[in-house]
């Protein structure tokens, strides 16, 4: 990035303070949860986009504060029988190099991980993570992660991320659970949006999840909600404000500025 120093006669862009967040999901009745809520507190308007129902992805992004695409039960490799997944991953790089937060949450960040250049896979053995599941920090994790923590996952595929990504946390059975590429771009496993009410949908649902090998029970899952759940509430809460603050847009030059430095 091209980072233009001021000088005399060259006017920069009048500054806009972004109001908006893209919401991008993957089903007609999917919702943000918590992460949407926490949003709406600090007061941005969410933009839901559904590129799988024909929605456009914004090519502007001056209004937007970030981007976070959610979870769904398609794959990021179907972008060959999916329109709306091969949209998102030309999108991705667009939103990433305007420098944007963005953040990919389950099949958010396996599409980010494809995007760069990675791999998105089931294991071998067909384990699956789906309920509360530990991870715990990388070194490079331990600023964004305090400590091992237990989050929520629901998922049937693993990432592979190539060497210009950062892995922020891990566990034995996938070990990139949560990973930065460059500055403004984060990817989660888990899912620290699913609120209890969202629990109860899911595992009265998607019971055929719930058989997979390595799921647990839709008992284990809200039974453990009381327990786990303040933590990671408290956790994405405060992860929110840093991620909105890695928006890089400000070294970005616009290329009539650039010439008019010349």
């Amino acid at each position: 990035m091209t980072v233009l120093a001021h000088r005399p006669g060259v006017q920069g862009p009048k500054k806009v303070t972004p109001n908006k967040v893209a919401i991008v999901v993957h089903q007609e009745h999917s919702r943000p949860g918590r992460v949407g809520a926490l949003l709406e507190k600090r007061g941005y308007e969410l933009h839901r986009l559904c590129p799988n129902l024909g929605c456009n992805l914004p090519e502007d992004m001056s209004d937007y504060a970030g981007v976070v695409i959610f979870g769904g039960p398609m794959s990021a490799n179907d972008c060959g029988t999916l329109g709306g997944i091969k949209c998102e991953l030309d999108w991705i790089p667009k939103v990433v190099e305007a420098g944007v937060p963005f953040l990919g949450l389950c099949l958010g960040a396996q599409l980010l991980t494809r995007a760069v250049g990675g791999r998105v896979a089931p294991r071998a053995d067909g384990l699956v993570e789906v309920g509360y599941v530990g991870i715990e920090p990388t070194p490079a994790g331990e600023a964004w992660f305090k400590g091992p923590m237990k989050v929520y996952e629901w998922h049937r595929e693993g990432m592979e991320v190539p060497d210009c990504c950062e892995v922020l946390a891990t566990n034995e059975l996938y070990p990139v659970q949560a990973f930065r590429y460059g500055e403004n771009a984060f990817g989660f496993q888990f899912h620290p949006e699913v609120t209890l009410e969202m629990k109860g949908i899911w595992t009265m649902k998607a019971t055929e999840s719930l058989k997979r090998p390595g799921a647990q029970p839709r008992g284990v899952h809200l039974s453990m909600h009381p327990l786990y759940d303040p933590p990671l509430d408290r956790w994405i809460n405060g992860f929110l404000d840093r991620w909105l603050a890695t928006d890089q847009r400000a070294a970005v030059v616009p290329p009539a500025l650039a010439l008019a430095a010349e």
